[in-house]
């Protein structure tokens, strides 16, 4: 729990340094637009949105506070990061660290992440081919991997997961006991947890609290424990359960 818990210092951190960027030359109120095939040292904004061109170069980083950041195909950057707002990764992009406190976060297909990719209450998706070099974690929010990577663990607390289309996971699959996160229905609503056709977890399923956990007759994982195991595993045939 206590990474998610500095998704607060992140937030603060974010904010204070965005203050600054009058004296950086960046911009408060407006969106900023980088334009495709065209290089640039990156980008910063507090109440606006970032757009990077296709096949744009950025070599820095694209950070706002209250915005989406959008990255057309090809382009490349380094880390992203929003407060209050989307992350979103066209096809064949290369980047680095993804984070949002407030959002959700896309990785479109053959996109590669070199880093990893995070939320507090957002969806997380990458789709087919796209591969995340470290983990992928949110709080709130659904995890749904399309054909992908993960290098890392892959962790929640509240979020249902979906392995889908031979993804891989190579670390462990969490989730986190909830202890105070969420709102309403998400503190006592189970997760659903699915690894589907041909999908494996090379670590193990680590459960601290229960969930509704769906493995394929043809997935692989590592295991389970925590406060289930694999006999509680409901295994299913066809796409999906």
């Amino acid at each position: 729990m206590s990474k998610f818990a500095t998704k607060s210092v992140f937030t603060i951190g974010l904010l204070l340094m965005l203050m600054a960027v009058p004296a950086l030359g960046a911009t408060v109120n407006k969106s900023v637009k980088i334009e495709a095939g065209s290089e640039s040292s990156g980008a910063s904004s507090v109440n606006g949105s970032i757009s990077v061109g296709e096949d744009a170069v950025v070599t820095g980083n694209v950070k706002t506070v209250n915005g989406t950041i959008r990255v057309d195909q090809g382009a490349s950057i380094e880390e992203a990061s929003t407060v209050n707002g989307a992350v979103r990764l066209a096809e064949r992009v290369k980047s680095g660290s993804l984070s949002t406190v407030n959002g959700s976060v896309k990785v479109g297909r053959s996109t590669t992440v070199d880093g990893e990719v995070s939320a507090v209450n957002g969806r997380i998706t990458i789709e087919n081919g796209g591969n995340v070099s470290a983990g992928v974690s949110n709080v709130n929010g659904q995890i749904e991997l399309e054909g992908a990577v993960v290098g890392g663990n892959l962790e929640t607390v509240n979020g249902d997961v979906s392995l889908e289309d031979k993804s891989v996971v190579n670390g462990d699959l969490v989730v986190e006991k909830n202890s105070g996160w969420g709102w309403g229905k998400s503190k006592s609503r189970k997760p659903r947890i699915v690894v589907g056709p041909g999908s494996r977890v090379a670590g193990k399923i680590i459960l601290k609290r229960e969930v509704e956990l769906f493995i394929s007759e043809t997935a692989e994982v590592g295991g389970v424990e925590g406060e289930m195991s694999m006999d509680d595993a409901i295994r299913f045939s066809g796409k999906r359960p």
